[in-house]
């Protein structure tokens, strides 16, 4: 190696380095176990939890103070750390909402991280910040979403909601806000943690079909203005996560502007829906909102994590979040850059944006239209499958946007649980329960592009034998 004075482009020395050669075979031998594992991914159980003490046993001890082998390490991490986790990706899962990441994705979140990227300022980061503008403006135009749309990419639906309603109060003020009682449990937890009190926390009841209720919304914005309140925010629902169901999105929209609301959508299930011709219709009204949300880790196959924060009212996210301390002063650029940094809480924050990109570029729009069908009728094959077996099954919820909802007959929640459990422990499919009006039932959540009608049925046949 040459003398830095010499050459003042040579790479030094590297306490924490590794040599190329040594880089290359341990890359190498890291792709090949990935892609070994997806290959096999069918056969391995959709979920798999490990006792405390056996897990810390195998993968803690003292901290190292001498190098350790790799090889080891990484085969440690596989076969213990990475096994024992949700397979959210597996043909089977259909728990909560499951995470079918795709390979191409997989390849632009090695390449953000392998590069050190940062995604905070455009001086510092102009390139990444602009794949991130051209992104959200791919994620507007897919789901038919206005023009004027900006957006930020955060870790998930949770602060994409809480960076949403930060952006609402700061252009609207204090007031109160409107949802249901299938609302995603980690909204109402983001609204507490931006300061709101909770008497400006109005949960109303979901109507029959589980969804908001217009008429229950105007007669709560009466009353509440009757009373001295101020109403401030309406929150609707595009997919939710008990059953998949679509508000009235147009009506609350009409009721929104109506009323000088801002509207949020919390899309982070079910917005990708829009993509196909019934799922838009179904999600009508959803570009007249404020604000929407959507997780591309969960039905636009990403991994994780993703979430996207999309606002209607340009400059927004920046007037609530924008900062300009004097050591950023350098990295603050004129006009059309875009500092990240200023449209949320996330300062330092890596590229999210590299996976979407990398995925959307590599497969096109259309395949990922095609996926998302696919998982639509996957949950109408199960609800065919499950009326078929009407003698020990009854169909709670219909299929809707990737969801049905069942119950086997004569069963109560202890059962429905034990059942559940026995097929997810067996590590054929994981399947979990949810409550409905005070009622158990089971759940299939089928949106994975790689999961069959056998799939669907076995799975069934395991909760019957269970």
């Amino acid at each position: 190696m040459k003398d830095r004075a010499e050459d003042p482009f040579a790479v030094p020395p590297d306490t924490l380095g590794l040599d190329a050669d040594e880089m290359r075979r341990l890359g190498y031998k890291v792709v090949d176990m990935v892609v070994d594992r997806a290959m096999r991914r069918n056969a391995e159980p959709a979920i798999r939890t490990g006792a405390p003490d056996e897990l810390r046993a195998a993968l803690g001890g003292p901290l190292p103070e001498a190098p350790m082998d790799p090889d080891a390490s990484l085969d440690l991490m596989a076969e213990v750390a990475l096994a024992h986790q949700q397979h959210g990706d597996h043909p089977r899962y259909f728990a909560r909402v499951p995470g079918p990441a795709s390979f191409a994705a997989i390849l632009g979140e090695w390449m953000g991280t392998g590069f050190n990227t940062i995604a905070a300022s455009w001086g510092g980061g102009s390139g990444p910040a602009t794949v991130e503008l051209v992104v959200v403006d791919w994620l507007a135009e897919l789901l038919g979403m206005p023009r004027r749309t900006e957006g930020v990419l955060l870790s998930g639906g949770s602060l994409a909601n809480l960076t949403a309603f930060g952006a609402a109060r700061a252009e609207t003020g204090p007031g109160v806000a409107y949802l249901t009682d299938q609302t995603h449990a980690s909204l109402p937890r983001d609204l507490r943690a931006l300061g709101w009190a909770e008497d400006d926390i109005r949960t109303l009841p979901a109507d029959a079909r589980w969804r908001m209720d217009p008429a229950r919304l105007a007669a709560a914005l009466a009353s509440d203005r009757a009373e001295g309140r101020r109403p401030a925010m309406v929150i609707a629902t595009a997919g939710s996560t008990n059953t998949g169901a679509a508000d009235p999105l147009d009506k609350i929209a009409d009721i929104a502007a109506q009323e000088g609301l801002w509207l949020h959508v919390d899309g982070a299930y079910g917005a990708p829906a829009a993509l196909t011709p019934e799922g838009r219709a179904a999600l009508a009204g959803m570009e007249r909102a404020d604000s929407l949300v959507l997780d591309p880790h969960k039905w636009l196959f990403q991994p994780y994590d993703v979430g996207a924060c999309l606002v209607t009212r340009p400059g927004a996210l920046e007037r609530a979040f924008a900062m300009s301390p004097e050591y950023l002063r350098d990295v603050q650029q004129g006009t059309g850059a875009v500092n990240f940094g200023n449209r949320s809480l996330e300062l330092s924050r890596r590229s999210r944006a590299l996976k979407l990109w990398m995925s959307l570029r590599t497969y096109g729009a259309a395949r990922f239209r095609a996926a998302v069908t696919d998982g639509l009728r996957l949950a109408e094959i199960a609800e065919a499958e499950l009326r078929a077996r009407a003698d020990r099954w009854e169909v709670v919820t219909p299929a809707e946007l990737g969801i049905t909802c069942f119950a086997l007959r004569g069963a109560d929640g202890a059962e429905h649980e034990r059942r559940a459990r026995a097929v997810s422990e067996e590590g054929f499919a994981c399947v979990t329960t949810t409550t409905l009006g005070g009622r158990s039932v089971l759940r299939l959540c089928t949106i994975n592009p790689l999961t069959t009608p056998e799939d669907i049925r076995g799975t069934l046949d395991r909760l019957e034998r269970a």
